[in-house]
């Protein structure tokens, strides 16, 4: 694979010609790991989910991008819609690096809306010639044509004393009449925090301080915090960058997590909790943004990715992609994640509808593309254990194995078998423990190179990128018990 010198990273979009993303586009075109109901680049690499906000009756949605290639380099924001959180338009470019206060990056941000036209308000990224970073905190409104107006300089300029250039990632919100912005940032002792300024017009900020949430050293840095309510409760969701494993937590290179309220103080910032649960037990998960929705859900999407890994279709020109919308929600102090209802309108028929018990291998052959909707639910009574292989050759050797054990009560994913490896540095199995098994539901939305798990209504979920080869499409189910069982599969289009 090409590897990218620094100057070809910051190449502006503008200094490569047409034909250099005619044939990039041709090539990425050709990949057979598109996906096909999945928000992905068209060149390129995506990373980060930002401005995610309901305005003006749709959804917006931007995304990180780096147009030239599969690398991190100079970041655009690219821009989606949709009216149903299925359907998603493309609007083209969102952002453009294009002053002296982000000219190495427009980085991640967030969306709110201020005199009723839609604002954002993000981290522009410079570098001096010895490579020394300064990021700033720009805020932008969008115009009628889509582009966006920057207020310059920018609102929050530099790095506040105690901070380091690890300073990014602001997500704005309105209490009352007064704004709020809470950012990722690590202190100058190398550990991970998270700050918040207020301001009265969002234009002018005012460092508030730290928010306290009882974890001092934890991670040299945290990206993408996310503070918001649900059901009375607070929620902080970040990425804390530095976190050692610990037994089945903590596998991925970065995680992603949260904490929930018990009582929180605006004025103190104290975020009094009962401590810090990853929210996705898969291998492919970061970088999340919630918005409300007009009905009032709290709606989650996340990169379908980590920083600083490789993946299959680099080669291809192009790397990742987001996660389908989740609806979140808190049962017994803790996170839910659902995929939304309106999932639902991507079903094109029912190809399976089976029930009864378990006992040795039923398999499943399966016609078309890997782009289907599975539902399962399991009577563990028996206390047996049952795998559920997804992405199966016709030879049942090679596999993306799903095991379900009541004796151990986990949940254990494994992708050895599955397609191309990569990534298995960081392993290539992760578990999720339950309280109870006697009963368990999987719902799952297989993609062309993805798969997304969602056990018990939400009560975990595995996120993870797959790259099968030619012909892994088949489904089988076994166990060495009697287990009864119901599945359903829906095609999607």
């Amino acid at each position: 694979m090409k590897e990218w010198t620094r100057a070809e990273r910051y190449k502006k979009i503008t200094d490569h010609p047409e034909e250099y993303f005619v044939a990039l586009a041709e090539k990425v075109d050709a990949s057979a790991f598109r996906q096909h109901y999945h928000i992905q680049p068209h060149t390129g690499l995506l990373n980060d989910p930002n401005g995610f906000i309901h305005f003006d009756g749709k959804w917006h949605l931007f995304y990180q991008w780096f147009p030239m290639g599969p690398v991190h380099g100079l970041k655009h924001w690219y821009h989606v819609t949709s009216t149903d959180l299925v359907h998603w338009q493309d609007e083209g470019i969102g952002l453009l690096p294009d002053t002296a206060y982000d000219s190495h990056g427009a980085y991640s941000g967030s969306g709110f809306v201020k005199d009723g036209q839609l604002h954002i308000m993000y981290t522009g990224n410079v570098r001096s010639k010895e490579w020394e970073r300064t990021p700033n905190q720009i805020v932008a409104r969008m115009q009628a044509d889509g582009s966006f107006e920057k207020f310059l300089p920018p609102a929050i300029q530099g790095i506040p004393e105690g901070y380091t250039d690890h300073f990014r990632d602001p997500k704005v919100w309105k209490v009352e009449d007064t704004y709020y912005a809470i950012l990722g940032a690590q202190r100058t002792d190398e550990t991970g925090t998270a700050v918040v300024y207020e301001s009265a017009d969002a234009l002018s900020w005012k460092l508030k301080g730290e928010l306290d949430i009882q974890l001092p050293d934890f991670g040299y840095m945290w990206e993408c915090p996310d503070l918001f309510e649900i059901d009375g409760q607070m929620v902080l969701l970040f990425s804390p960058q530095g976190l050692e494993p610990e037994g089945d937590h903590y596998q991925n290179i970065f995680q992603t997590g949260y904490v929930i309220g018990k009582d929180f103080q605006l004025d103190s910032l104290d975020l009094e909790n009962d401590g810090f649960h990853e929210l996705d037990a898969g291998f492919d998960f970061y970088a999340t943004q919630t918005a409300e929705s007009p009905d009032g859900r709290r709606i989650l999407t996340a990169w379908m990715g980590l920083p600083e890994m490789a993946y299959p279709t680099d080669r291809e020109g192009w790397a990742h992609c987001l996660t389908l919308p989740r609806e979140l929600g808190i049962r017994n102090g803790r996170l839910i994640q659902r995929p939304v209802r309106e999932l639902e309108e991507l079903r094109t028929s029912k190809s399976i509808a089976e029930e009864g018990t378990l006992k040795g291998k039923i398999a499943f052959e399966r016609e078309g593309r890997n782009s289907y909707e599975m539902k399962l639910t399991l009577d563990l009574s028996e206390q047996a254990p049952v795998t559920v292989n997804l992405c199966e050759d016709d030879d049942q050797e090679n596999r993306f194995s799903i095991t379900i054990d009541p004796t151990t009560k986990k949940i254990t994913i494994d992708r050895s078998a599955c397609g191309i490896p990569f990534g298995e540095e960081y392993g290539t199995a992760r578990s999720l423990r339950l309280e109870e098994m006697d009963q368990v539901s999987l719902h799952i939305f297989v993609d062309t190179s993805s798969i997304e798990i969602f056990v018990n209504d939400g009560e975990g979920t595995f996120t993870s990128r797959i790259f099968p080869n030619e012909g892994e499409k088949n489904i089988s189910l076994e166990s060495p018990e009697k287990t009864t069982f119901n599945l359903e599969i829906w095609e999607l289009g």
